[in-house]
């Protein structure tokens, strides 16, 4: 299984890169007007093309781009002349520390909101967890990010910054306080998917019949809880829990652009208005890389907690 989705997802990132290879070229304009802006002559706008390689073919431009990728060479920034890989890894770090912090947070919060729900489940602290969640998943992210500055920086509380501003080539860990809107504003986007996920999970592992037979014999509810029903409910935990760190791979881009987060977001954001198609190739790629192997772990971990999947039943 894992050779096989391992095969299919090279295919998945070959085609991505051909496809936003040619999204790139739909875009009005490219990297030598962006640079030089509107005013700029049609020579210096010709040299500068030129000088970046723009007027070769596209054909001959993709596949010496694929080519040097294939080597660990993703090519130079066209706007900033740098290495691609030198620009983002940093940034590339402080996404990577914004993603596994919300994971961890929303994947705690859920779990343990969800299993106390189903213990409790119709009663008033389920109904009002069950309401909240629903409001909660319905908010796009840019109104939960404004009411969470307006909420902790600016108008009632003023905590923390209301945007994440570092000096070019810091770790977001330098100054962990510039972390915690962002991680606020995901955290409650994401959780209500694990929670409801886990509050449905645990409903169904209470009503089984060992659960059943466990409260006969006298167990303590805690331990019914979190050690007989919660392992037989991680496989859609699991699933789910992956679902939300997709999401995040493509939702940081628009939380990162509103705090103004040194992320991949945001710079993914600059390369699109700069034209900068090297670097919206990397950061496109590592974002489907991400994605690819990441569906693959949610795969191999779910056949691990659940046997029954491991072998056909003939």
């Amino acid at each position: 299984m894992v050779l096989r989705r391992s095969l299919l997802g090279v295919l998945t990132i070959v085609l991505i890169a051909i496809l936003v290879y040619v999204a790139t070229l739909v875009l009005p304009g490219d990297a030598a007007t962006a640079i030089l802006g509107q005013t700029a002559t049609p020579a210096r706008i010709r040299l500068l093309r030129h000088q970046l390689g723009l007027d070769a073919p596209v054909i001959t431009r993709f596949l010496h781009w694929a080519w040097h990728a294939l080597r660990g060479d993703f090519g130079d920034s066209l706007s900033l002349r740098a290495p691609v890989t030198s620009l983002v890894g940093i940034r590339l770090a402080n996404s990577a520390v914004l993603v596994a912090v919300v994971a961890a947070v929303s994947t705690g919060l859920g779990i343990v909101g969800g299993s106390l729900a189903a213990l409790r489940r119709d009663g008033w602290l389920d109904s009002l967890a069950s309401l909240l969640a629903l409001a909660s998943s319905a908010l796009p992210e840019f109104v939960v990010a404004v009411f969470v500055v307006m909420l902790l920086a600016v108008n009632v509380l003023h905590v923390f910054p209301a945007i994440s501003l570092l000096p070019p080539g810091s770790f977001i860990l330098s100054a962990v306080s510039k972390l915690v809107l962002p991680v606020i504003t995901l955290v409650i986007v994401v959780t209500p998917y694990a929670f409801r996920m886990s509050r449905a999970a645990m409903i169904e592992a209470l009503d089984s019949d060992y659960v059943e037979f466990a409260k006969l014999k006298g167990v303590p509810l805690p331990r019914i809880l979190f050690v007989h029903a919660l392992p037989n409910a991680c496989a859609p935990i699991v699933q789910v829990v992956g679902l939300n760190l997709l999401y995040l791979a493509g939702g940081i881009v628009l939380v990162e652009t509103v705090f103004d987060y040194p992320g991949i977001g945001q710079m993914l954001v600059q390369a699109i208005d700069n034209r900068d198609v090297p670097m919206i190739q990397f950061i496109v790629l590592a974002l489907a890389v991400f994605c690819v192997g990441l569906n693959i772990l949610t795969d191999v971990c779910v056949q691990l907690l659940s046997p029954r999947k491991r072998f056909p039943r003939f």
